[in-house]
Parts: C-alpha cells; sequence; structure tokens
C-alpha cells in the first residue's frame, strides 16, 4: 500500500542510476573511474539541468542524509587509531596545519575576486581528502604496509578527522557562537569518551560475546544493529548538542574500528555494513548530490566555468604541498604520489558546499565548480599517482596486486 502524497519515482531513477554506474566501471575496467562520480554525473543527467526525470522528494531527500550518514561512519570505520602515534601522527598534523594556512591563503585569494563570501569554509572544504580512496589506490599498488602507504593513511585519516571537526564547529547549521561550540563539542567528546569505554567494556564480557556470536549470522543480524544504533544515536547526539551530524556518524565509525580490532569470530561484519551503506544508501546521497548540481549555472557563465580548473590547482596545492614535508623520507617520485593522492577528494566537497550554500556562504555556482574540481580530481589524479607507484616498487606491486576496478570514495 502506498503512502499518501508519497512517489517512489524518483528513487526509483535514482536506483537504477545506482545499478548501472558500478557496471559501467565494471565493463570499461581500463578506464579505472570511481563509480561514484558516475553516480553524480548520472544525477546531474536525470536532474532538472538535463532531463528533469528525478526531483529531490521526501524518500530521496531521507535516504540521502542517512547515505551520508552512512558514507562519514563507513570513513570512520577505516581509521585505525593504534597506527597514528609517534612521527606519523606528528608528520600528519604538521602536514594538515600548513594545508590550513595555504587553504586559507587560497581562499583569501578567493573572496578578494567575489568567487567566495567566507575564506575558513573554503580552507576547511579543500583540506580533506578521499580517505576511502586512498586505501584501494595503495592495496593496488602493493604499499599499504610500506612507510610510504602508512604516511598516506595516516595524513588522510587526520585530515578527515580534522575537516569535519572544523567544519562542525565553524559552520554548524544550528548556529551559536564559536565559543560555546568549542564547549559543546568537549562536552560531546566527553560523552563519545565515555559510551566508547562503555561499549570496550561490554565486547569484553564473554557472556554477551557469546550472545553475539549466536545472533550475529542469523536474521537478528545483532552485531549490524549494533553498529547502526550507535551511528544513530551519536548522530542523533551530534544534533541535540548542536554540532553538525556528519561528526557523529564519522566518530560512531571511528569507535566500532576501535573496539572491534580482532575479527576473527565475526568475518563478516564490515562486510555487511558495507553492503548496507555502499550497496544501498551511500549511492542514493551521490546521485542526489549531482541532482542538485548547479551546472546549468555554471555553463551560462564563462567567467564561472573558468573557476572549475583553478579550484582544481587549488586543490593540488592545497593538499598536494605539505607532502614536500615528508620528501627526504620517501624519495621524490613517491611524494609525488602522495601529494596526488592526498589531493584527491569529492564527498567533504560535495557534504561542505551544501553547508555552505544552507548557510548563504557561497553561491550554488561557485559550489558546482568545487564540485566539479572534486571529480576532476578524483578521476585524474589517483591514475597518475597509482603509476608513480607501481614504477617505484614494480615487482613488489605485480606480487601484491588487488584488483580495484570502482574504489569508492571518501
Amino acid at each position: 500500500m502506498a503512502m499518501p502524497g508519497v512517489s517512489f519515482t524518483s528513487l526509483l531513477v535514482v536506483a537504477a542510476i545506482a545499478v548501472v554506474a558500478p557496471l559501467t566501471v565494471g565493463f570499461f575496467t581500463r578506464l579505472r573511474i570511481p563509480a561514484v562520480v558516475l553516480e553524480i554525473i548520472g544525477g546531474i543527467i536525470v536532474g532538472p539541468a538535463v532531463l528533469g526525470w528525478v526531483h529531490i522528494d521526501l524518500p530521496v531527500r531521507i535516504l540521502a542524509l542517512f547515505g551520508l550518514a552512512f558514507l562519514l561512519f563507513l570513513a570512520g570505520l577505516e581509521i585505525d587509531v593504534h597506527r597514528l602515534r609517534g612521527p606519523l601522527l606528528r608528520f600528519a598534523l604538521l602536514g594538515y596545519l600548513v594545508t590550513l594556512v595555504l587553504g586559507y591563503g587560497a581562499g583569501a585569494s578567493f573572496t578578494a575576486v567575489g568567487w567566495v563570501s567566507e575564506p575558513l569554509l573554503l580552507a576547511i572544504a579543500l583540506s580533506a581528502t578521499s580517505l576511502g580512496l586512498v586505501v584501494p589506490v595503495l592495496k593496488d599498488a602493493g604499499q599499504v604496509g610500506s612507510d610510504v602507504g602508512q604516511s598516506a593513511l595516516a595524513a588522510a585519516s587526520i585530515a578527515d578527522f580534522a575537516a569535519i571537526v572544523l567544519l562542525s564547529l565553524f559552520f554548524s547549521s544550528s548556529g551559536g557562537s564559536t565559543g560555546s561550540k568549542v564547549v559543546v563539542l568537549g562536552a560531546f567528546a566527553g560523552l563519545v569518551a565515555v559510551t566508547g569505554l562503555a561499549v570496550s567494556g561490554a565486547a569484553r564480557s564473554m557472556r554477551l560475546g557469546q550472545v553475539l556470536l549466536r545472533l550475529q549470522d542469523t536474521t537478528a543480524e545483532i552485531r549490524v544493529r549494533f553498529a547502526v544504533l550507535l551511528l544513530v544515536a551519536f548522530t542523533a547526539l551530534a544534533e541535540r548538542f548542536g554540532l553538525e551530524s556528519i561528526l557523529g556518524a564519522f566518530l560512531a565509525g571511528a569507535i566500532v574500528a576501535l573496539v572491534d580490532r580482532d575479527s576473527f569470530s565475526h568475518p563478516n561484519f564490515r562486510t555487511k555494513l558495507e553492503a548496507i551503506g555502499y550497496g544501498f544508501l551511500v549511492p542514493v546521497f551521490f546521485v542526489s548530490s549531482g541532482v542538485k548540481l548547479d551546472l546549468a549555472g555554471l555553463l551560462h557563465s564563462p567567467s564561472a566555468l573558468v573557476r572549475v580548473p583553478v579550484f582544481l590547482l587549488a586543490l593540488l596545492v592545497v593538499r598536494g604541498l605539505p607532502e614536500l614535508i615528508g620528501l627526504r623520507a620517501n624519495g621524490t617520485r613517491a611524494t609525488l604520489a602522495l601529494g596526488l593522492l592526498q589531493a584527491s577528494s569529492l564527498p567533504f566537497i560535495v557534504t561542505a558546499t551544501q553547508i555552505g550554500v544552507t548557510l548563504g556562504k557561497i553561491t550554488p555556482v561557485t559550489a558546482a565548480a568545487l564540485v566539479c574540481a572534486g571529480l576532476l580530481s578524483v578521476l585524474i589524479l589517483p591514475l597518475i599517482a597509482l603509476t608513480l607507484l607501481r614504477r617505484g616498487t614494480p615487482q613488489r606491486a605485480a606480487a601484491e596486486e588487488v584488483p580495484v576496478p570502482a574504489p569508492h570514495v571518501m
């Protein structure tokens, strides 16, 4: 029975694009285009800018919001807190500070020419990296366990986490002063820490462990339900505290990653979470982002179209240049590859620009230019980085190659 006033026609088209995009990538493997790029392009084509088949109605809007939350949750799941220590952590933090300085400089320049009204928002938008893209590229090059791979993962983890915190702190749609948000953020962090300790303590309970083991692969799917409960709880708490919901979703994933270190008794747990996210919810977010993209405004203004390559160059400078800090340790080829990988960013740009448009800090045309620059970065830069890394270690790459035809991006 259909609900009154609710149509699923737009969702049907979105779901069709979610199937067609990875199939296309699967048939044309040599292109190595991330499926997410085709999902956004598909959204542009069926949206108001071209065919007008899809509009952001209630079902699409709700699933897209939850898709964004799940995307951030899965990104948090990628973070290995135990590896973020010592020189790796110091280099990653120093690199991110340099990124923010360069980003603010770029933001101030774009503010001076009237492209954006808030330089800090642009600095934060340019400062993140697609952790979910860095991991499969490093796997493909056989570099995940190497010093270069660990440097890349540490830098991407710090960049993703810091960018989400800063966006929530300075540009939360709930309003409030930054000072009050710092206090609120501290209280929220304390609550997250307490919850993490409670979950960790519960995970060590033998009796609970036996129950989880018995129910995890039945229709109860109890571990998945616990993970979804934590995701929804932290997202709701972040909103209640006046912070961006994406922060809660990201921290929920990080806590699950921290607690769930030994997967011997439940090897399929993360695969099930990825199936829910990448198989259903996350594509809705990306396709709907394409639907909302103001491509018409971008194409109708040559001066606006010029912003796309300029923003792409800004990404390369802001995220790529800080990798020169590790030039002596990593060598020229690896440093170039790391810089290109760190400059590959799309989902966070989509998220930050949507918040910026909602708050009136950037225009839809500028947001579209930023997203297009992010699309180009994800299309071009990882391929060059992968080539550089493979040339650097041809034998190792051939021995350890893990084919990843369509990496998910975050």
